[in-house]
């Protein structure tokens, strides 16, 4: 460029100098004009050349003003010059003319936009074609011009002025290659300046109406830019593609957003198989968000080109319907659908019409009927209560109207020439600025503009006219903004703006909190609830109150490492507590929550031995102590049982000085206690008054909180596959006999002579209050812990997938690494490392002694020393193993029954052997790859881009979750134990939680408090009290907690009769009995027998190969990753 900063005005005061002071503002004389272009055209120098051209703007700057570049014809030499091939040196004074014009003139006069850009656009033009002259010093004079016309432009002077000269350019495919790169270029640098960031208040809102503009011009875009992805010349597609890639990010559609690199190779390589696997990828989309025009503008030439494709298979065309009424449902406003979605009509009536498949045909119809619905009546009228957009006529109107009323326009010669134009242009910028309610900027599109048109004066009278009318506008249409002075003490009021590493969580927002307020937060898992409750906690958060100023308590689950130290003890070693507050009064408090007092009371037992239900009350009366004014609950009603929810409430209601803000996805809480509704939406907080309820009134698409859906997400859980000799749902896979289990540290058993069982379609909720037992059960029927009397039997082959109560536990050694990476390291050698760390699994000394005793089998051989189980096989009604003798030959290995082995206390070796056929058999051909390994985290829920590239200590806690369920689904587990699965889960999670549950075909049983969700999935209750097992079974099933099986839809029929075999059955089979077995099973061993065959015929036989060798092609022609199947027929259905 010839210049990064406009130099010193010295040539310019030369100039001004010649002529008198008196006529500084006289319109100059043409000679003075002709004189100062000569200059410009023959100087010798690009230092002389750019002198004159900055005296000769600043002298019309100073007089005629912008009209005066037509007047002395300036634009036409400037356009005679830049077009002389002859000439380098005149092109180049050319450019440096236009870049001093386009530099000084908006500033100054910005009504000369209006000159460059829509009655000269040709300004733009010759710059962008001097960017191919073979000079460099024009190149970089034409960059200049055009970098310099852009960094003077408003947001609203970008998208109504330049881009239709940039779009005109690009239609036009007749300039240069290097113009046409160049126009992409301010293209993409557009987009690029409307992205969300954390700048300044104003800039980001300067970045909100450019996104917002150029949302709606992206129909018109889209196609432009898509056509230069497919230019012959490589620097024009690579230019072209990074646009497009530049545009996409003004969707702001987080549904949308992990399929974008999808569309864009669709785009970039259009074929019938990029195009089927970004149909593929945007029908297995949940849609949430509302869709507007930016998705529409983005998705619909896809959709168009998949249903007018005369090739596309009848298989793409169902996702495409799909997609179609999917998106249209989302549609809120009938003006965008009657922009887009008639280009997409002819499609769809064309599959409903010509189908060949009926299921095709039918959706096609659902489609069509949709879209009709979405698009409002035939007439075109606004209705359902839209409401009808500005439009440029309008704005039109009323501004001419204020300009009569203030005594129209001056006598100037050349308005007739630049009114209309000039008014066509404001009236644009004021339409944008109001259709997105940034009203405050209408007077700054307007008085600058007319100050030269209008009477003397009365530029700002006009401006300030025009925004009254559509402030009163506005208050009509949205009514009028509800005043902040309530009456109430406010004791915060916060602008800022929130990131977490390199995720932007909320730009520019405010949290405005009330004192005796309860503020619930909700938002999507990953919104960055727990991030912005954190940093409030921890006093970084922009605008928010010292600790000093307000006391601030944030109540979670961690209690800190002193596990060993009493209750007590460890709440008055706190120094923020023990400073206000004597022993007494932390004792008094502690009482008050439930933590008796006293040598056998609770406040003397140790920490680490409280259940999570009592970990979190600890957490409150630590609150209570430390006399907060705001208290941050993050999941408070996790881990606590019914009775300590409702003490809860009645706590948090009764204390009307204490402002909390509560995160929580326990709906019937967040009804009860909240006062107002913090929501996440699109990076800023909106505050809603009323409790829950009300909340899901003003916004219907929050209905999830009620109800247990999938739409909204959904996970996918693998088949759990076959258990050698169990050909029933109903028989008991584990069992548990007598078994009783006292901690350590207590006096009293947990568990008491506990007998259980659970099977294949067992759905079981064990129950109970805080502390009762009910996580020792499942640890002892995991293998956690070991029972100290009574046994624990499993078939040798069962997985078990296990979530812990805090399941964060799982993953709190491996925080620094990538889901994906924690993945392969637990399945790294094809055995479930956490299995291999259970206490069942660890061999203590007395295990190692006998690993060292000589044993005899009387075999002959006399005494050998166990080495290894090499193998394994079915042997009568058991198992054998193949046993490797140390300092044997291989020859001399043995076949030893698995009952003589446990008599010898080789119990934890054929316990590991087991475990390792059991992963071996579930893993079956999955392959530890990133790739499979992220479509299993897509699965339950997880973004790819998240599991692959973010750690584990930078996940939500929901997050954390599904990344814990994931490695627990790894393996296709037969039985799924959870421990309390609800908490950190948002509503949506939740749901598709409970849908895959329903669906999934092996044995659950959980530990939760959440009623609705037990309600919903089981119909088998365990009830856990003072050590005791209490059964209940033929529980009713509430399937109308599923959003999708109300008024008796076919999907509410499918799951009632798939969980006939694992409900309904589970409670008849299983419950009544307490062990799921037949009568010659109850009492005896839990044994696993195959059925007696008879002899095959030959013609038998042969058949059976038959079938073999069809069940091995059709396992070879399924997708990678697909188990290979059991080669035997005792399965068939």
């Amino acid at each position: 460029m010839p210049h990064q900063i406009s130099p010193p005005l010295k040539g310019t005061e030369a100039t001004l100098a010649v002529r008198p002071a008196e006529s500084s503002t006289a319109p100059p004389s043409f000679e003075e004009i002709s004189a100062l272009l000569t200059r410009i055209f023959t100087a010798d120098t690009s230092q002389g050349a750019l002198d004159a051209a900055y005296a000769l703007t600043q002298l019309l700057i100073k007089s005629a003003g912008c009209r005066g570049l037509h007047t002395y014809g300036i634009l036409a030499e400037v356009k005679k010059a830049a077009a002389d091939k002859k000439s380098g040196a005149k092109r180049e004074s050319a450019m440096i003319l236009l870049g001093a014009l386009l530099e000084r003139f908006p500033p100054a006069e910005p009504l000369s936009e209006v000159v460059f850009l829509l009655q000269e656009p040709g300004c733009v033009t010759w710059a962008l074609d001097a960017l191919a002259d073979k000079g460099a010093v024009v190149r970089e004079s034409a960059e200049y011009a055009l970098d310099a016309l852009y960094k003077n432009l408003k947001p609203e002077s970008k998208v109504v002025g330049l881009l239709p000269v940039l779009s005109q350019y690009l239609g036009k495919r007749s300039g240069k290659w290097q113009g046409t790169v160049g126009a992409y270029g301010y293209i993409e640098k557009m987009a690029n300046d409307a992205k969300i960031g954390m700048g300044a208040k104003e800039e980001e809102k300067l970045k909100d109406i450019l996104r917002e503009s150029m949302g709606r011009k992206l129909a018109s875009l889209i196609p432009l830019v898509e056509a230069g992805m497919h230019d012959l010349k490589s620097e024009v597609a690579k230019q072209a593609r990074k646009a497009m890639a530049a545009l996409t990010t003004l969707l702001s559609n987080d549904d949308v957003a992990p399929r974008i690199p999808i569309i864009l190779n669709a785009m970039e390589k259009p074929s019938s198989d990029t195009l089927a696997k970004a149909i593929h990828a945007l029908s297995q989309t949940t849609f949430v968000a509302i869709v507007t025009s930016p998705v529409l503008a983005l998705l619909t030439p896809l959709l168009e080109r998949s249903l007018n494709t005369p090739t596309t298979s009848q298989e793409v065309l169902r996702r495409t319907v799909v997609v179609v009424e999917n998106l249209t449902k989302l549609v809120h406003d009938p003006i965008e659908a009657r922009t887009f979605l008639p280009k997409l009509k002819p499609g769809v009536q064309g599959v409903k019409d010509r189908a060949s498949l009926p299921e095709v045909r039918e959706m096609a119809t659902r489609a069509m009927n949709v879209m009709n619905k979405a698009m409002g009546d035939d007439d075109g009228n606004v209705s359902n209560g839209q409401i009808a957009p500005v439009t440029t006529e309008e704005v039109v109107q009323v501004l001419e109207k204020e300009v009569k009323r203030r005594g129209g326009l001056n006598t100037h010669s050349g308005n007739s020439d630049v009114w209309p134009v000039a008014r066509d242009y404001v009236s644009t910028m004021v339409r944008e600025d109001a259709t997105v309610r940034e009203l405050s900027r209408i007077a700054i599109c307007i008085a600058p503009y007319l100050k030269s048109i209008v009477t003397d004066g009365q530029s700002d009278a006009v401006a300030e006219g025009v925004h009254q009318f559509y402030v009163e506008e506005d208050h009509r249409k949205f009514g009028v903004p509800i005043k902040e002075d309530d009456g109430e003490i406010e004791i915060v009021n916060a602008d800022f703006s929130l990131g977490y590493g390199g995720m932007l969580l909320l730009s520019h927002t405010n949290l405005r909190l009330l004192k005796g307020h309860r503020y619930g937060l909700c938002g999507r898992n990953g919104a960055g609830k727990s991030t912005l409750m954190r940093s409030i906690a921890n006093g970084k958060l922009e605008g928010f109150p010292s600790k000093d100023e307000l006391k601030t308590c944030f109540v979670e689950h961690n209690q800190g490492e002193d596990a060993e130290i009493s209750i007590l003890e460890f709440v008055a070693k706190d120094p923020e507590i023990s400073s206000t507050n004597n022993r007494e009064r932390i004792s008094e408090v502690l009482a008050e929550v439930g933590f008796t007092a006293g040598p056998e009371g609770r406040q003397q037992q140790q920490v680490g031995s409280l259940s999570g239900g009592w970990k979190m009350k600890l957490a409150l009366a630590r609150a209570m102590l430390m006399g907060a004014d705001v208290l941050l609950l993050d999941e408070p009603t996790n881990h606590l049982d019914v009775g300590n929810v409702k003490w809860l409430e009645e706590y948090l209601k009764s204390h009307t000085e204490i402002t909390s803000l509560i995160v929580s996805h326990d709906s019937a809480f967040l009804d009860e206690v909240c006062t107002d509704i913090y929501h996440y939406e699109g990076k800023k907080l909106a505050c809603y008054h009323g409790n829950l309820a009300a909340f899901v009134k003003v916004k219907p698409e929050a209905k999830s909180y009620y109800t247990l859906s999938s739409s909204q997400m959904q996970f996918k859980f693998p088949p759990p596959g076959i258990l050698t000799g169990v050909k029933s749902n109903t028989k008991a896979i584990i069992r548990m006999s007598s078994v009783s289990y006292t901690y350590p540290s207590s006096s009293k058993p947990s568990l008491a002579d506990v007998s259980c069982a659970l099977s294949l379609s067992s759905r079981t909720a064990i129950i109970g209050p805080n502390g009762a037992g009910k996580s020792t059960l499942i640890k002892l029927l995991t293998g956690e812990v070991i029972p100290q009397t009574g046994r624990v039997e499993k078939h040798p082959n069962l997985r078990i997938g296990y979530i812990k109560q805090h399941a964060l536990e799982h993953v709190e050694m491996h925080l620094e690494k990538t889901p994906n990476q924690y993945l392969q390291w637990r399945y790294a050698n094809g055995d479930d490392r956490e299995v291999m760390m259970k206490q069942t699994r660890i061999l203590t000394p007395e295990d190692k002694a006998q690993m060292d005793k000589m044993i005899d089998l009387h075999d002959g051989k006399g005494l050998r020393k166990l080495e290894a189980l090499l193998g394994r096989q079915k042997w009568k009604k058991s198992f054998q193993y193949e046993v490797k003798w140390l300092n044997w030959l291989p020859k001399h290995n043995s076949q030893v029954s698995r009952e003589t082995l446990l008599e010898l206390g080789y119990s934890k070796m054929i316990q590991e052997f087991d475990d390792h056929e059991a992963s071996r058999e579930g893993l079956g051909f999955r392959i530890l790859e990133p790739k499979i390994i992220s479509k299993h985290f897509e699965d339950v829920g997880l973004d790819p881009e998240i599991a692959n590239h973010n750690e584990i200590s930078g996940l939500s806690g929901g997050q954390k979750v599904k990344v814990v369920l994931a490695g627990a689904m790894w393996n296709n587990p037969h039985l799924l134990v959870l421990d309390e699965p609800t908490n950190y889960l948002d509503r949506d999670s939740l749901g598709g939680l409970a849908v895959a549950i329903r669906e999934y075909r092996g044995g659950v049983v959980m530990i939760s408090h959440n009623e609705e969700f037990v309600g919903a999935l089981c119909p088998e209750q365990w009830h856990v009290d003072n050590g005791r097992v209490t059964h209940k079974g033929h529980l009713a099933v509430a399937l109308d907690r599923f959003e999708d099986s109300a008024n008796g839809s076919r999907v509410a029929s499918t799951a009632a009769s798939s969980l006939a075999p694992s409900a309904a059955g589970s409670a008849a089979g299983s419950a009544s009995a307490s062990a799921v077995n037949s009568e010659d099973e109850k009492g005896g061993e839990l044994k696993f027998k195959a059925a007696k065959k008879k002899k095959m015929t030959k013609k038998q036989v042969k058949e059976r190969e038959v079938r073999r060798r069809l069940r091995h092609i059709e396992w070879l022609n399924s997708p990678k990753g697909t188990p290979l199947p059991p080669n035997t027929d005792d399965e068939e259905e």
